[in-house]
């Protein structure tokens, strides 16, 4: 593998070419451009809200960013696995014809998505801090957010990681993209973006003596720990209003992140590896 790591550093620029080539083509001939990319979980974060609150009486306060800081990473990682899959079919020809490290096609989609990521999460401060001077009180911006490059490294490791393993096992069994697909739709309600962790720790449908292990369990997913833990780094923590219950917040439980970052970084190791194995035989695919 370090063989690969020194070739892939190589082609370096390369990588970055496709890249920029990945930046300028994504919204080329659109009036809107890169402002797409937040339109789409802007307006779904406006009919959550108004569901949630209005419908389901949900009466958390500032309920809209929880909900926009846990949404972003998870379609981050949503939107590199699909193209990421999808990178070497796509260019199979100049596969066959061209010599180049073949990981640069996956990883070009995944860092262009993780930049797009970082552009969003800039415009998540703008809507904290037009929220806090229109409702002056305690600052949004705390000592925790300097935690956030610690998330974004985690969970680009696990977006590459299973990206990279996609996109070799796609070239030759195109049924991994649509089994993909509906393996992320169902991810999405097992991670808490509409919904918060502490509804699953207070689950009036389990046993009180099992909650705290079914809370473990399902943060064993670990993008549904990672939407957990941009909420806790990124927006103050209050109260959580369901109905007429009031639910106290739960602190970020950092044994659970660490277990995360360790299935992140070998998940990694693991799609690297296996890219890596498989992707001399892309030229054989007809």
């Amino acid at each position: 593998m370090r063989s690969e790591i020194q070739e892939l550093w190589r082609f370096r620029e390369l990588l970055v070419s496709m890249v920029q080539r990945e930046l300028k083509i994504r919204y080329k001939n659109s009036a809107f451009g890169f402002l797409w990319s937040l339109i789409v979980p802007l307006v779904t974060v406006v009919v959550m809200t108004l569901v949630f609150k209005f419908f389901l009486r949900n009466g958390t306060e500032n309920f809209s960013a929880y909900v926009l800081a846990a949404y972003l990473p998870y379609m981050f990682f949503q939107f590199a696995l699909l193209d990421s899959a999808q990178s070497v079919l796509g260019a199979i020809q100049l596969v066959k014809k061209i010599y180049f490290p073949r990981e640069i096609l996956p990883l070009s989609l995944i860092i262009g998505n993780f930049i797009h990521f970082v552009l969003a999460l800039g415009v998540f401060f703008l809507y904290l801090l037009a929220v806090w001077v229109r409702h002056p009180g305690i600052s949004p911006f705390r000592a925790e957010m300097l935690w956030l490059p610690v998330l974004l490294a985690i969970n680009f490791c696990l977006a590459a990681g299973i990206g990279l393993l996609c996109a070799a096992l796609n070239t030759f069994y195109e049924d991994v993209k649509y089994f993909l697909s509906v393996i992320l739709y169902v991810t999405f309600f097992l991670c808490p973006i509409m919904y918060f962790s502490e509804d699953v720790l207070y689950s009036k449908m389990v046993p009180e003596g099992q909650r705290e292990l079914l809370y473990t369990i399902y943060h064993l997913n670990p993008i549904a720990m990672l939407c957990t833990a941009y909420r806790k780094v990124l927006v103050a923590p209050g109260p959580i209003k369901q109905g007429t219950e009031t639910i106290a917040p739960i602190p970020l439980d950092w044994g659970l992140l660490g277990v995360t970052a360790a299935i992140s970084v070998a998940m990694l190791v693991f799609g690297y590896w296996t890219f890596n194995r498989l992707k001399w035989r892309f030229v054989e695919r007809p």
